[in-house]
């Protein structure tokens, strides 16, 4: 009887140390915006692979692509309540409207330029940053997309030719500078949800897309895009976030992991995004679309445009001094 008491003593110990170890792992839902097998979905698959590794599975995150926790516009708002622990997307300006600086049309012209506007520690991504905090959100990195372009379901005439009104309208993004962009261009710009776009081509409520770029397109949009315009009208930045009471609650061990495989993940990025954005546009042309040539002088123009009509009622509109306060030190 002793020898089976001590045994069941041993077993009931080890059975408290198992349900202890089950208990302290942690698992956080990550959202995302892209079909799994993009881009996007990979990186986030190795960044999630890197934590859990280097927490030995203490602390593991879970994939949740395609919007499948609602639209990014949606899911901000859920990471901001904890009700989501973590996304990978867009800012959303709906949820505040200075989020629109780091989406100027044409604020910046090359990946250099990119890169030294929105890397860790600049002046516009530390703004970024405190926006985000003001939503109770912690931005662990950030993934830089591509440079803008148009889609098209069917051929425009004169489409890469800022100065005509060509009839033809747009899909835009529910932000005021893409909307301003497109009617400025001479498109008619659609503020829609993304998740109702490509319904929206689809059944000629609009002629094509604005607001993503040729790796978006191809992704979400391919078998409605017959013509691509690689304008450069905005350059995408996406950032990872987490809840910052989620992000508290870990220790610190937990958190150095997150922050180390955030810099993995964002440094990975930066090194293959120009590629990646070329490869994009190689395959919607495999995919069947046209991309329509356009010269550097013609985005010029579209730039000079757009940064005479639609720069300052965005800047007026999330308050002026603010905005150019924060443009003079990221642009000089």
């Amino acid at each position: 009887m002793k020898t089976f008491s001590m045994k069941a003593l041993v077993s009931a110990v080890a059975l408290s140390a198992a349900m202890t170890t089950v208990a302290e792992a942690t698992t956080l839902k990550l959202s995302h915006v892209r079909p799994q097998d993009t881009a996007i979905d990979t990186a986030a698959q190795a960044f999630a692979d890197d934590v859990s590794t280097a927490t030995d599975g203490e602390l593991t995150v879970r994939l949740f692509p395609a919007n499948a926790l609602g639209d990014y516009t949606v899911v901000q708002e859920r990471v901001g309540l904890g009700a989501v622990d973590m996304a990978v997307q867009p800012p959303s300006s709906g949820a505040d409207k200075r989020f629109q600086l780091a989406y100027l049309p044409y604020l910046v012209r090359s990946w250099e330029d990119a890169e030294q506007v929105f890397a860790d520690g600049a002046s516009m991504r530390e703004e970024v940053e405190s926006i985000y905090a003001d939503q109770n959100i912690h931005v662990l990195a950030a993934w830089p997309v591509y440079f803008g372009g148009v889609a098209l379901n069917s051929e425009v005439e004169n489409a890469a030719d800022p100065t005509v009104d060509k009839g033809a309208k747009l899909r835009v993004p529910p932000m005021k500078s893409f909307q301003l962009m497109a009617d400025n261009i001479g498109f008619i710009g659609s503020p829609l949800p993304f998740s109702d776009a490509f319904t929206a081509v689809q059944t000629g409520v609009v002629d094509g897309v604005m607001g993503s770029g040729a790796e978006g397109y191809y992704a979400s949009f391919r078998d409605v895009t017959n013509y691509y315009l690689p304008l450069n009208t905005h350059f995408e930045m996406w950032y990872l976030l987490i809840n910052q009471d989620i992000y508290d609650e870990l220790d610190e061990a937990q958190q150095q992991a997150l922050s180390q495989a955030a810099e993995r993940f964002e440094a990975a990025r930066w090194e293959g995004a120009e590629a990646d954005q070329a490869r994009n546009e190689q395959l919607l042309e495999e995919a069947g679309a046209t991309i329509v040539p356009v010269s550097d002088e013609q985005i010029a123009a579209h730039a000079e445009i757009v940064r005479d009509t639609v720069w300052p009622v965005i800047l007026e509109d999330i308050g002026a001094d603010w905005a150019n306060s924060v443009l003079d030190d990221a642009i000089r």
